[in-house]
Parts: structure tokens; sequence; C-alpha cells
């Protein structure tokens, strides 16, 4: 079934989690147990050295609907997501800006690449410290997940991902909205890949430009 814009939109262009770049020194947002920030300190070597990838992925709203597609990602910020027929959605991150065309529905929305859960894991740097506040390490028999959600409190909702173990892989991740409601994208034979296209991370508003437009 196709995916609503909203649900679109919460998965990967509308849920900041942190408004400006961060820094200081790692964890500075609150103590971890060694054994967790163990895991995070994980998890983040294998992001840092994912430069280009690509992957299928199924995203369940919701509501429990599922759409799938295919992901191509290239750090820093640059990624992909084309959903496949009949859905008419496509996702692209040039490296600043999120956008997100639908072409059945003839709409194009951006968003700062900055205020999405993107950036949580396209950033040139990966640091979960100041800005994003980790509130839970979880593990299972195949692997972890880290929760995070913005450490100022000035937006609701929160981000998890979730990783395998041997091989230690990025699965998916799954993004909770203020009320609680969750969207959730699994990625499936995620693997490393190499110079792809430029082409691939730039999307042109479509539309049509009205007369004069664009014009001092």
């Amino acid at each position: 079934m196709k995916p609503t814009r909203r649900s679109i939109a919460l998965a990967l262009a509308a849920t900041p989690l942190a408004a400006s770049p961060l820094a200081g020194p790692a964890f500075a947002q609150g103590p971890l147990a060694p054994a967790d920030k163990a895991l995070v300190d994980r998890a983040v070597a294998y992001l840092e050295g994912l430069s280009e990838a690509k992957a299928r992925f199924v995203q369940t709203d919701a509501r429990g609907r599922l759409t799938t597609g295919q992901l191509f990602m290239k750090r820093p910020g640059k990624a992909r997501f084309a959903y496949d027929p009949p859905s008419g959605l496509l996702v692209v991150s040039d490296g600043g800006v999120v956008s997100v065309q639908d072409k059945r529905l003839k709409t194009f929305d951006q968003y700062p690449l900055s205020a999405t859960p993107l950036s949580l894991f396209l950033a040139r740097t990966i640091r979960l410290d100041r800005g994003v506040t980790i509130t839970r390490v979880a593990r299972a028999a195949d692997g972890f997940s880290i929760t995070a959600r913005d450490g100022k409190k000035e937006t609701a909702g929160q981000i998890t991902l979730t990783f395998t173990d041997n091989p230690l892989a990025l699965a998916g991740w799954a993004v909770t909205d203020a009320q609680g409601r969750p969207t959730r994208v699994q990625l499936q034979g995620l693997e490393r890949a190499s110079g792809l296209d430029r082409s691939l991370f730039v999307l042109k508003d479509p539309r049509p430009k009205a007369p004069g437009r664009g014009k001092v």
C-alpha cells in the first residue's frame, strides 16, 4: 500500500534530533554504563567506516502498511530512497537538503538535513554527544539497538538505530513521533559500494515555474 507523505516525512525527513552541529566531548549528555558505551563506540566506528553503501529497504508505517524500495548512501550527507511502484515517492539528500517528491500527488517538499534522523548517521563525523541524548542501549540475541532523542528537549520523538552482530551491520531504524507512533525502516542485503553516481543524490523541483518566478 502507498504510505502517506506524513509517514515518509516522519521516517526520513521531519523528526529533528539536533538543530545544530554536534560538538564537545563524547558522551557529554550523561553517564553510560561501560558496556553500553562500548557498544555505542563500536556502532560509531562502524558507521564512520561506511562511506558508500546500498540496500533494499522495507518501511512499515504506524498503521502497519508496508512499502519497499532501494537505498543508496554516500557519506557525508548523501542518500537516495527510491520507492518501488506504485508509490511514486522519491527521497533524496544532497548533503544539505532532504527533498521528498511524490510523483502521484505532484508534490515536492524539502527539509534541512541537519533537522532529520538521516543526519545521525550521514554526518562526516558521527558524534552521539551534546545535542543528542542516548536514552537506551538494548541487547538482542543477534545484535543491539541505540535509542536517541533531542537532548535539548526542543522536539518530541526519538530514533532507534538497530545493528546486527557477526558481522556488525546497520539493520535499520525506527522513528517514534510525539504521540508514540512508530515508523520503521528495515534494511535488507546492505553492502558496501564504491563509485556511486553523483546524479543519484540530485533531485530538482520538477514542478513548472510560475511566470516570473526566479526573476529579480
